[in-house]
């Protein structure tokens, strides 16, 4: 290999070799192949988001129908066997804090949480969270602990 058959990597080069708009003698002057009228002819044309070419875009033709209420909360649920489970595994000691649940991945730090009742707590634990399911409450007292709602 030498400077005399040095050449550019296949595909890295895309030049074309007319250049549009500069005048009959080009080949491609006059309407620079964008062809004659409608909006794609003209300068600082961009079709917007969803545009089938007139044609009812599919976001109007398909039917609407529901409610979405914008002032509800979302809660992560965390079941009791779940925090049996990380009793057992000696991950957790005496109480859940909200903290913790974040360090152990069982909720985001912006998320809310509720605690559910599926499962045994044999354990006796103190957990706060933003809320509990009345069976859950139930089980951690009849364990012992003490279920602390936080705001």
């Amino acid at each position: 290999m030498d400077l005399s058959n040095l050449k550019p990597a296949a595909g890295s080069v895309k030049k074309n070799s007319k250049r549009l708009g500069r005048g009959q003698g080009s080949g491609k002057g006059g309407t620079a192949a964008r062809g004659h009228k409608g909006a794609k002819s003209r300068s600082g044309y961009s079709k917007k988001i969803g545009f089938e070419g007139g044609q009812m875009p599919l976001q109007r033709r398909v039917p609407k129908f529901g409610f979405t209420n914008i002032n509800r909360k979302e809660y992560q649920g965390i079941n009791l066997d779940t925090i049996q489970r990380l009793i057992n595994d000696g991950k957790i000691d005496g109480s859940l804090q909200f903290d913790q649940m974040v360090s152990l991945r069982l909720a985001g730090k912006n998320e809310l949480v509720k605690i559910l009742g599926r499962g045994k707590l044999s354990s006796k634990i103190t957990i706060s969270a933003h809320k509990f399911t009345a069976t859950a409450k139930a089980a951690i007292e009849a364990a012992g602990g003490e279920a602390v709602t936080i705001q």
